[in-house]
């Protein structure tokens, strides 16, 4: 792995001649939004003042707050339009490639969502999907992809007037990453966060045999293991087997580390794991100057935390052969 004198190196010649720029295009879109802002909320306080003033006006204030938020929304979008494109091309993509200079990356890519599905770690059904920053590649003898994905279904109610009101709720907001295993599955296997048992206890266990929108459960002989995820299985023998005491030793290890939850499978020859970052991993911050190292070396974090996951859960090592 490449020193952080090194990094500083590269972000020298390959970042910062793009960056200023950049940072002046930043400090302007800055200024647009603040006056466009406050004049936005100057007119959605007149608004909300004026139908206040109307008998037939419900909610004034309400509809101000919304009327005005819609037009901040649409302000930011305009403004920013171009901008993050161009700074994930001109920063981002030199990140990648310092980290491994055959990783491909594509900032409107994703993971497709058939691939998504075909993990089988979430069951819900899909209402909207969107996903960006593509990278694929090979490190060693591993091909890999991952990419940043939010997946989410909707519910509709009507209340006691007769009006219909749409939530979105996320499934799964993340960094999705899959690799080749070099191993041919016949069946399906999945490792998933075990809240049932780290907070109900023998009911949890029960929970786990009832749940009846997966597989097998699937018992394994690391209690220090089960305590974090439950699996579940097409084929008991063959989830025993590919989850070796090492690996699940390594995936254990790997959640630790990254203190968020995690979801792993094992599926066709493919291992899929879905990170829940809870953040947006290579955005520039509106209102932090781009010329920040510390900055620079967040997004280098996070794309050596993807990359790294080979080395994390020892995908390099051939331990079986395909068939």
């Amino acid at each position: 792995m490449q020193s952080d004198a090194d990094f500083r190196a590269h972000l020298q010649a390959a970042v910062l001649p793009v960056l200023e720029p950049l940072e002046a295009r930043r400090k302007g879109i800055v200024r647009k939004l603040t006056a466009g802002s406050l004049a936005i909320g100057g007119a959605s306080l007149g608004l909300g003042g004026w139908l206040a003033g109307r008998a037939e006006a419900g909610a004034p204030l309400l509809v101000a707050l919304v009327v005005g938020a819609l037009l901040i929304a649409g302000l930011v979008a305009l403004l920013t339009h171009g901008f993050v494109q161009d700074f994930k091309n001109a920063v981002i993509a030199p990140i990648v490639a310092f980290v491994d200079p055959t990783l491909q990356y594509a900032p409107r890519g994703c993971i497709p969502q058939w691939e998504f599905q075909r993990s089988g770690l979430f069951k819900q059904g899909i209402d909207r999907y969107r996903g960006e920053d593509l990278v694929t590649g090979t490190l060693d003898k591993t091909a890999i992809r991952f990419s940043e994905l939010h997946a989410e279904y909707k519910t509709t109610s009507t209340d006691s007037k007769g009006r219909r009101r749409t939530q979105w709720h996320t499934i799964f907001r993340g960094l999705f990453f899959i690799a080749d295993f070099n191993k041919h599955f016949s069946g399906q296997t999945v490792v998933l966060p075990d809240a049932a048992q780290r907070f109900l206890g023998r009911l949890g266990q029960a929970l786990q045999n009832m749940n009846m929108a997966r597989d097998q459960l699937v018992k394994l002989e690391d209690p220090e293991f089960e305590k974090e995820f439950v699996v579940y299985g097409t084929d008991q023998v063959e989830a025993r087997y590919i989850l070796s005491t090492s690996l699940m030793r390594r995936i254990l290890e790997f959640k630790r580390k990254m203190r968020v939850s995690i979801h792993v499978a094992f599926v066709d020859s493919s291992i899929f794991l879905a990170i829940g970052t809870g953040r947006n991993l290579f955005e520039p911050r509106l209102f932090r100057t781009l010329l920040d190292e510390k900055l620079l070396s967040e997004f280098l974090n996070d794309v050596r935390m993807a990359t790294g996951i080979v080395e994390d859960l020892n995908l390099n090592t051939r331990v079986w052969t395909k068939e």
